[in-house]
């Protein structure tokens, strides 16, 4: 398997294209060649290419920010001396200066299929900027490694946030290429712009092979995409557990599990966990679960014993099409609601540059989820009723844009 940016340079026809065009890019750590070279230095090395900017999403061109909401500045590339401009800092959408340094922009992101990862949004923005402008975008694309599988709600009218840009459900099933295409037929529906895009394939992806199940194992190592992104059962699990940003309770931050683990050192996990499987056994099918401890060195809960569930999809009995991490995580705020009828669930504190709204409503794309976890009366079968419809509806949205089937 071979990632967009091997397959461009492989191609003499499309490099072709490139020579006599000043190019950007958008990239962070994970932007590799099949090689392991980072793409910023690859295309440098290209005779007749001219890279004369770059472009870092949240946690920056090298991935230097740990945390959530950490900003970071412009720089100059210290091996090439060009430009790196932040889109997490004093700006997220580009500025006109910044825009004025390239004709084309070149996108290499590797994404882990969740509508709140953030470079869905600065993708999105970047199209947008572009379309106005009449600048190229070209998508080297990558793989999807929660795979196909869609799961979720579709973001809300009026919800729309820096963690959710565009009427997306929460797992979309789409690679970043694919996703790219999505956005751009958006754009034209809902703001009449026509982005020139171009989105250079992968080459030998089968995003239904298994065991990776959308992602390449044992061909493209796993780099981390964001510092917390730190393994592929990360990504399988995130749609569900990034929820738990919006909560009280700890996702595992300042462990080295980070969104694989959730607890708090003031409930029981076990106990949780025995009164999910006797809730809705279905919502937990398809990987291990277990009762766990951690004690999270910074972050939420630092330095305390929590207790909790750990979520293992690295094993062979893993089911990637009956593993749903947004409904495992939904029924395990229900039952904790339950057993703890009085416990402050929802976390207010300023998020992704929201001051007003809760960071649990931005996360989920409404207020859905909070008002079914809160109200004694909803039953799992009230949010299936959603969850299945707003399924339905995606899956035939996204049927146009899908590359690999």
């Amino acid at each position: 398997m071979l990632p967009g940016i091997t397959a461009l340079l492989a191609r003499p026809d499309l490099l072709a294209r490139l020579r006599g065009q000043r190019l950007a890019l958008l990239g962070h750590p994970a932007s590799l060649t099949a090689a392991g070279e980072h793409s910023l230095d690859a295309l440098r090395a290209t005779p007749g290419l001219e890279l004369v900017a770059a472009f870092g999403p949240q946690h920056g061109m090298r991935g230097d920010k740990q945390d959530n909401m950490i900003e970071s500045p412009d720089y100059r590339d210290p091996l090439h001396g060009i430009p790196v401009f932040s889109l997490y800092g004093e700006v997220r959408r580009p500025t006109a200066a910044m825009l004025a340094t390239f004709d084309l922009l070149l996108v290499d992101l590797q994404d882990i299929g969740t509508r709140i990862y953030t470079y869905v949004t600065t993708l999105a923005y970047l199209l947008e900027a572009c379309a106005r402008l009449g600048k190229p975008v070209w998508v080297l694309d990558r793989p999807n490694p929660a795979g196909r599988p869609v799961e979720g709600t579709l973001l809300e009218p009026g919800w729309e946030s820096f963690v959710g840009v565009a009427p997306l459900i929460m797992r979309h099933g789409l690679t970043f290429g694919e996703l790219a295409q999505w956005l751009a037929a958006w754009l034209r529906r809902d703001q009449g712009l026509t982005v020139e895009l171009e989105v250079i394939p992968m080459s030998g992806y089968r995003i239904h092979a298994a065991p990776g199940h959308g992602w390449p194992l044992h061909e493209l190592p796993w780099v981390n995409p964001s510092p917390n992104a730190s393994s592929l059962n990360m990504a399988r699990c995130f749609p569900g557990t990034v929820l738990l940003e919006g909560t009280t309770l700890s996702e595992g931050r300042g462990t080295t599990l980070a969104l694989e683990i959730l607890g708090a050192p003031d409930i029981d996990g076990r106990r949780l966990l025995s009164r999910m499987r006797d809730w809705r056994p279905d919502w937990l099918a398809g990987a291990l679960l277990r009762p766990c401890h951690f004690e999270p060195t910074f972050h939420k809960h630092a330095g305390q014993l929590c207790s909790g569930i750990q979520i293992h999809t690295d094993l062979a009995s893993y089911d990637h099409a009956r593993f749903r991490p947004y409904r495992l995580v939904a029924i395990f705020l229900k039952t904790l609601r339950r057993e703890y009828p009085d416990y402050p669930l929802w976390r207010v504190f300023p998020y992704e540059y929201e001051t007003e709204r809760l960071a649990i409503d931005l996360l989920a794309g409404g207020t859905l989820l909070r008002d079914w976890v809160d109200d004694p009366q909803a039953t799992p079968e009230d949010l299936e009723t959603r969850l299945a419809a707003d399924e339905a509806v995606w899956s035939e949205e996204r049927k146009p844009y899908l590359f690999y089937d």
